[in-house]
């Protein structure tokens, strides 16, 4: 890589009209040489003046770009800016996110100096109501995410197996390709597979820092989890190594939940199965509430319990549905990946 890389900075969005403003500036204020940076912004379509917004902002400099995007979802619009960029690096940043001012520079200097493919840092959830700082809490938790590293560590830096808004440099993606359309979620997932099964190394860097905006209500919460188990199925199906025991905790649970909910109705100690059962995760939901909310109030402990709950059951529920949906699909590993000649 070169001594002093150029950078672009590409960031798919739809609908992000009450954040992306915040996302914009962040993105303007790094540190890195704004000589050496430009910005690439891929519109979904969105109908929320998000678009407008965008086309106000590049006019203020030569050196930011946007585009729309017809497919409207996020590995279409990667896939739309990854020919277009010019940069050494990419890094891909979300709309609803907010990364450190150094956030650039930190990234350049890791790929240069560790020797690694991608890199990217830990992810602070932050919330600006009483609802979205909640799932923001349950979702930086291990009782709420598992082991997910950039959720739930600070204060390391280490090889992983993915990491949010990632930088890449321009040969891993030249050697990996652009993303899998078919992946409406779980595309950075898949994407850092495919990096690593081609050789590649990622760092989650403790320097690396972002903040990202939680949902604002327990529906948008649920929609957001359904969706992760829905298409986690179709990422099984296509590379089986890339799942780990955590992804099939809540598919078990929910599974089991309704194995008890049907025995409950078929054979006399059915009732006492489901009360044993919902009983256990009540006691360690309660449990893990308690100790994540300590010293955020009494309405959040009041909440967090909901919280955890609504992860853990649309992760599951949705991760049946995919079983539903792509039961068919099992031995279809091909993913909707369009060429690209750099």
């Amino acid at each position: 890589m070169k001594d002093h890389p150029f950078v672009s900075v590409l960031i798919p969005v739809r609908n992000e009209v009450g954040f992306i403003a915040k996302c914009l500036q962040a993105v303007s204020e790094q540190d890195f040489p704004s000589n050496l940076v430009e910005v690439l912004v891929v519109d979904g379509m969105s109908d929320d003046g998000t678009y407008e917004l965008l086309q106000s902002w590049t006019a203020l400099a030569a050196n930011r770009f946007v585009f729309q995007n017809p497919g409207k979802i996020v590995p279409k619009g990667l896939n739309i800016l990854i020919p277009k960029a010019k940069g050494d690096v990419l890094i891909r940043v979300d709309g609803h996110c907010i990364i450190a001012p150094d956030y650039v520079s930190n990234c350049v200097r890791h790929l240069q100096q560790d020797q690694v493919d991608g890199v990217g840092g830990p992810m602070r959830s932050i919330g600006e109501d009483l609802i979205s700082q909640v799932t923001a809490l349950a979702m930086s938790s291990k009782f709420g995410v598992g082991n997910s590293s950039f959720r739930t560590e600070t204060g390391q830096t280490k090889l992983v197996d993915t990491v949010p808004f990632p930088a890449y440099t321009r040969e891993i993606i030249q050697k990996v390709g652009l993303y899998d359309e078919e992946l409406v979620r779980n595309q950075d997932d898949e994407y850092n597979y495919r990096i690593r099964e081609a050789g590649g190394r990622i760092l989650l860097a403790e320097d690396v820092k972002s903040e990202y905006y939680s949902r604002g209500s327990l529906k948008k919460l649920w929609k957001q989890y359904f969706q992760y188990g829905f298409w986690k199925v179709r990422v099984l199906q296509k590379h089986p190594r890339q799942m780990s025991l955590r992804q099939f905790v809540p598919f078990a649970f929910v599974l089991a939940l309704m194995f008890a909910l049907i025995l409950s109705f078929t054979v006399p100690w059915g009732w006492m199965a489901l009360l044993a059962l919902l009983a256990v995760y009540l006691l360690a939901n309660l449990s893990a509430s308690i100790i994540t909310a300590s010293g955020q109030g009494f309405k959040t402990l009041l909440l967090l319990p909901l919280a955890f709950a609504t992860i853990h059951l649309s992760y599951g529920f949705g991760f049946i549905a995919g079983l539903f949906k792509f039961w068919k699909r099992w031995n279809d590993k091909k993913g909707e990946v369009p060429l690209w000649l750099p």
